[in-house]
């Protein structure tokens, strides 16, 4: 029996199951008030996955709004929040559009499959801004390295990205692979796409103008995902969770692959009028969000949706999160032209439906209409929650177990070799290697370096006169944020604008992936509000709006959650990709300096975390105008072709950079620390900091740059040689450092 809005308004009080699809007693009763009736079952799949935690932000809002109400001014901003991705203005008439997001619960759950698939999805969104996609960057927490979880989701979910996005010939750039416990049964997988286009052809989703068509085209619609929004990613694992298996995505990168060559010739034409892809929520989302940002009509025929499964009912049609999809709004005119293209793609391309003037979404499945709601309440009107929020109780406590109490190691180079070999410090190489980070040929900088950097001018057609180049970082420490989530949220915003300006790139904006446990628990929502407030406050500090992002809430196995977890995304620019700066210790010869102060800060270092299993205290102080200036001379110094080398400062302290620097091209060095406490010189995690090599006879015009910002500038001493030498300290050959940085991740996971 078809369940049709006729026969709902004559069956008021048959039972729905709005529960076992995550919507709470309040939140169906006022679905019954907007329409006057119950819904019917389609209905009720609309809105139980649009007003979902993962779709409707429903407790995160009314945080969320301060990223607009304190955003700097900014002149390179050209789209922000409330779209597909943010778009920023990189010079000589190109733009870029960039976005992070989560497939956490899915990567657990099926990992293969759920992180192939958050790579997918964030490609999408990306295309539907009208770009080309050009690079992936991800975002990754584990459990401990030698948990038997680790064992078992890692290596499925690096193959899912590299599966992906090897695939779709996507150079995979950057990111972060880190392990804590914390991570156990909740590992973090948030995937980063950034795409080019020419700043005047930006697509929005939109469905104007009555009359124009509806167009689902991409891949068939299937059983998979069905759920993945409302059920899946929106409430807490238990360990029945491998039962949710069902609603994780399937993907097909060769489908993608034909999708985006596709959709460019589509923009090419000019015949797309509005874009949606169809990620979280399927066909409910595209459909919706397109009628709510148009004149708020339209019409959809389900007979007409192409399917993999003939069986599938109406609701699961609307809710299924099959993935390769989009849909287009095109005017009757362009409608041949545009089925023309996808044909010549062999992408399937269906008219499903039009755009109308009467603000109601009309849906019919046989004959009988089966949705009639105006849109907006399931896309913009959803449940806005001021969730109670408190300090946790044993928050004071934490913050007062100075690590200050720890027993300081005796043997400084046995520290060295045993922070390199840690799991969040040694070499990630067992990962990144499995990506192709230079496929195109127009990758300047990867893993390792702080910041992945593409060339512009040879990506684009029609690009070859400019010199740009585009620089990105992702960045974040659950411990710091766990310490204190408001400095915490602005040191992970500190270090990847840091990452970005050690290339010799100008921050230009930011992302941002929000990854806490439940927004029903007040302490995890006071950690929530916390990092929010202390991310906005920094972005206004550092002159970089935030141009969307996500929030991943539940993330926790029954009452335990994660650490606060922020992961911070930078995108800048260079004016000239030649003149980045490359990593570490690139000749014999240099000078080697630091640029910033160092102070005795321990609260959540790795060291703590490492040798003493502790976290207490506060993090390293979050100066954010100490990071503007050494940002600004990092970039002035680039441009004049001053610097050589470059590395940020971060964990495990200036002992571990300056290894990082000898291991990047094999070659050593000898320094003397500009501090008493050999130590803290070594291990303190005190931010706004970096290392440079310059020439010798570029040092005067350098430190002249620094004096003239204020900017600290100490003189350690020269590169050259086959051993790491920090005089009255420690020698360690380049060679055994690189042996112990390597070891880690092999030695468990091969």
């Amino acid at each position: 029996m078809i369940d049709s809005v006729k026969r709902a308004a004559e069956t008021p009080e048959e039972p729905q199951p709005y529960a076992e699809l995550g919507m709470k007693a309040d939140e169906y009763d006022r679905v019954r008030a907007i329409l006057g009736r119950r819904p019917t079952s389609s209905e009720l799949a609309i809105y139980s996955v649009m007003w979902s935690e993962h779709c409707s932000y429903k407790s995160s809002k009314v945080h969320l709004r301060q990223f607009a109400t304190k955003a700097p001014r900014s002149e390179a901003l050209l789209v922000g929040m409330g779209e597909n991705a943010g778009v920023v203005d990189i010079g000589d008439g190109w733009a870029a559009t960039f976005k992070i997001e989560s497939h956490n619960h899915p990567s657990y759950v099926e990992p293969r499959q759920g992180a192939a698939t958050g790579v997918g999805g964030i490609v999408r969104d990306i295309m539907a801004m009208g770009a080309r996609p050009v690079a992936v960057m991800d975002s990754l927490r584990f459990g401990a390295l030698d948990a038997p979880d680790t064992r078992r989701v890692l290596p499925g979910v690096v193959d899912g990205i590299s599966f992906y996005g090897n695939c779709l010939g996507l150079p995979n750039i950057g990111g972060e692979v880190a392990f804590d416990p914390c991570y156990t049964g909740n590992p973090l997988v948030n995937a980063l796409c950034v795409g080019l286009l020419r700043k005047d052809d930006i697509k929005l989703a939109t469905a104007p103008g009555p009359g124009n068509k509806v167009v689902l085209f991409g891949a068939r619609t299937g059983p998979d995902g069905i759920g993945g929004a409302s059920v899946l990613a929106s409430a807490t694992f238990e360990d029945e969770s491998h039962a949710k298996r069902p609603a994780v995505q399937v993907g097909d990168p060769f489908m993608e692959k034909l999708l985006i060559e596709c959709c460019l010739e589509l923009f090419e034409a000019d015949v797309v009028v509005g874009i949606q892809d169809l990620g979280a929520a399927g066909v409910s989302c595209a459909t919706t969000e397109l009628a709510a940002k148009g004149t708020g009509g339209m019409h959809v025929d389900l007979d007409l949706v192409p399917l993999r499964d003939p069986s599938l009912r109406p609701e699961e049609i609307l809710m299924s999160e099959s993935q390769e999809r989009m849909m287009a709004v095109v005017t009757p005119e362009d409608i041949d032209a545009f089925l023309a293209i996808c044909a010549r793609w062999d992408v399937p391309a269906t008219v499903i439906g039009e755009v109308t003037g009467t603000g109601r979404l009309v849906m019919t499945w046989r004959g009988e209409v089966i949705v009639d709601i105006p849109p907006g309440t399931a896309a913009d009107e959803g449940p806005v929650y001021e969730r109670p929020y408190h300090e946790p109780a044993g928050q004071a406590a934490l913050n007062a177990d100075h690590p200050a109490r720890l027993p300081r190691p005796a043997d400084l180079r046995a520290t060295l070799l045993d922070l390199l070999g840690s799991p969040n410090i040694a070499s990630k190489e067992w990962v990144t290697s499995q990506y192709d980070r230079y496929v195109r040929g127009n990758t300047v900088l990867a893993m390792p370096a702080d910041a992945g950097v593409l060339r512009v001018g040879e990506i684009m057609p029609g690009a070859a006169e400019t010199r740009r180049g585009i620089a990105l970082a992702t960045d974040g420490n659950g411990r710091y944020a766990r310490l204190d989530p408001y400095a915490g949220a602005q040191l992970a915003l500190a270090e990847a604008y840091r990452n970005v300006a050690v290339t010799g790139a100008r921050p230009l904006a930011v992302t941002n992936c929000l990854n806490f446990g439940s927004p029903e628990d007040p302490e995890v929502m006071w950690q929530f509000a916390e990092a929010v407030r202390g991310l906005a406050d920094a972005c206004r500090t550092l002159g970089v709006p935030v141009t969307g992002g996500n929030v991943s809430f539940y993330n926790q196995t029954g009452a335990t959650a994660i650490h606060p977890t922020p992961v911070i995304g930078v995108l800048g620019v260079l004016d000239d990709v030649a003149r980045r700066v490359r990593h570490g210790f690139t000749a014999p010869g240099l000078k080697v300096l630091l640029l910033g102060e160092t102070r005795d800060e321990f609260g959540g270092s790795e060291w703590a975390h490492r040798t003493h299993g502790h976290l207490g205290g506060l993090p390293p102080v979050a100066d954010l105008e100490a990071e503007r200036t050494l940002a600004d001379v990092l970039v002035t110094a680039a441009a004049r072709g001053l610097l050589e080398g470059s590395h940020d400062v971060s964990d495990g302290g200036l002992g571990v950079t300056l290894a990082e620097c000898a291991l990047a091209q094999g070659v050593g060095a000898s320094v003397r620390l500009p501090v008493d406490d050999p130590f803290t010189g070594l291990y303190s995690e005190s931010a706004a900091r970096a290392v440079v090599t310059v020439r010798p006879e570029a040092f005067e015009e350098f430190a002249e740059l620094c004096a003239s910002a204020g900017l600290p500038c100490y003189g350690l001493g020269t590169t050259g040689g086959d051993d790491l030498v920090v005089e009255g300290v420690f020698t360690v050959p380049v060679a055994e450092l690189r042996e112990t940085h390597q070891a880690p991740l092999p030695a468990v996971l091969n």
